[in-house]
């Protein structure tokens, strides 16, 4: 499956990619399994972030 983002720029993502970790960590004790799913899509952004070409200003 993809997923088409529009957003401002890299730090939009990138405070997705925060806030994913952030629930993972706040879903451990109730929902380890669900925790586990957010942690690994979060860290999947995060490797597709570095895979982009660092910006030219």
């Amino acid at each position: 499956m993809a997923v088409l983002l529009r957003l401002g720029d890299t730090d939009d993502l990138a405070e997705i990619v925060e806030g994913l970790i952030a629930g993972a960590d706040a879903k451990q004790a109730e929902a380890p399994a669900t925790a586990a799913r957010w942690r690994d899509l979060a860290h999947n952004i995060g490797n597709s972030l570095d895979l982009l070409p660092q910006p030219t200003k």
